[in-house]
């Protein structure tokens, strides 16, 4: 019975990147895990962002808020940077035994389209960051540098269905071990202004217990430049995050004539 709901709601869930294609609207990579493989419009500059509360046992984060601003230089290259101001709180029964707030190190980066779809081919572009020590505040800096990139891939269905999926890594700041990171969402678009997803997404790492979660979420246009969302996730596995909802706003604006 569980397994036949995840797939029904794979099959029904959303899929943004194809919904913007067909009408001109923006790409966007949130709200949920799988990143698109569309580039920001070539002189537009845009900016996404969330605020998210997330559960891990005795710990509660909120995220206030995410930011990740994009600028396109072409048609192959988007610029990219991730700003991100964190509180974590941690209880002891019903008492806070330590609570702290401060800015996440900076992320630069950018996307770079690999490959257009063709037959079995996906559309695919490769995204990477890296987050620098110190750039932070200073009670989540980090002693190394932080990378992460990956595959971004999506191939289209039919006029209203897509799959998109992503692979890559992400290292922490701390350890030299990567997390090895997986998404998979195929998805199908809801109306003219919205869609509706769910994703299967997660994480393994050397010597560590997987991290395997199930996420869904809506999300609605305005207008081709604006798009509200909300979305939430859920851990399968022990070692995944317990639960986040979280809530997001986007927008993006022609910076000069062509």
């Amino acid at each position: 019975m569980k397994k036949s709901f995840i797939t029904l709601t794979l099959f029904l869930s959303a899929s943004y990147e194809l919904l913007a294609q067909q009408t001109g609207r923006m790409e966007t990579d949130r709200p949920d895990q799988t990143e698109s493989p569309y580039l920001t419009k070539k002189n537009y500059l845009q900016a996404e962002l969330g605020f998210n509360l997330e559960k891990v046992d005795g710990l509660t984060q909120w995220v206030h808020p995410t930011a990740l601003w994009k600028y396109g230089l072409n048609e192959r290259f988007e610029f990219r940077m991730i700003t991100e101001m964190q509180t974590i709180q941690i209880k002891s029964g019903t008492t806070i035994a330590n609570r702290k707030t401060g800015l996440l190190p900076i992320q630069f980066g950018g996307k770079l389209a690999l490959a257009e779809e063709k037959g079995l081919r996906p559309k695919t572009s490769l995204i990477a960051h890296t987050a620098l020590p110190r750039w932070g505040g200073a009670v989540f800096q980090t002693p190394k540098w932080a990378p992460n990139f990956r595959f971004v891939m999506q191939n289209t269905l039919s006029e209203r269905a897509a799959v998109g999926y992503n692979v890559g890594a992400e290292w922490d700041g701390f350890s030299d071990t990567p997390d090895w990171i997986y998404t998979f969402a195929p998805g199908y678009n809801i109306g003219k202004n919205g869609y509706g997803y769910v994703e299967l997404w997660g994480s393994v790492r050397k010597g560590s217990a997987p991290q395997h979660s199930i996420a869904g979420g809506l999300a609605y246009y305005f207008t081709d430049d604006t798009k509200i969302d909300l979305s939430g996730s859920y851990g399968l596995t022990e070692a995944a995050t317990d639960y986040y909802v979280a809530v997001g706003f986007s927008f993006r604006t022609l910076t000069k004539k062509r």
